[in-house]
């Protein structure tokens, strides 16, 4: 992976989980991304740093607006960053219910960090090969 190009890709990370989004960070840093972390959906459509994140990691469940609403808040404004819902709480309706809205991913806590790590590079790469067709 080159990142000679100037776009930043940031991974956003929205979960009240405090360890975890900073378990998850640690791991991605690791692994060469930069990362945002955000502790709610309405810090995340705040931040005037939105605009860098090229794939989302969205807990399902948070205080305030939820995973879901911001995912149909986002597409609302065609918003079309991926996004890899992850939740202690999944069953198949809801994976449905997130998948056929467009989500990217959708992994149950605990997250494994080499599953996590996979879905973002095939989503990055997917992206990619868009961005690549579309200029």
């Amino acid at each position: 992976m080159n990142h000679s190009h100037a776009e930043i890709r940031d991974i956003g990370i929205v979960d009240d989980d405090e360890p975890l989004r900073e378990a998850l960070g640690s791991v991605l840093k690791a692994a060469g991304f930069s990362i945002d972390t955000f502790a709610s959906a309405e810090e995340f459509l705040d931040s005037p740093h939105r605009e860098r994140i090229a794939c989302l990691i969205l807990d399902v469940r948070l205080p305030g607006m939820s995973g879901i609403e911001l995912q149909r808040r986002l597409l609302d404004v065609a918003w079309f960053t991926p996004i890899i819902f992850v939740t202690a709480h999944g069953d198949a309706s809801l994976r449905d219910l997130v998948m056929q809205a467009g989500a990217a991913g959708f992994l149950n806590k605990p997250v494994r960090s080499e599953a996590l790590l996979q879905q973002i590079r095939a989503v990055l790469a997917e992206s990619e090969s868009i961005r690549r067709s579309n200029r």
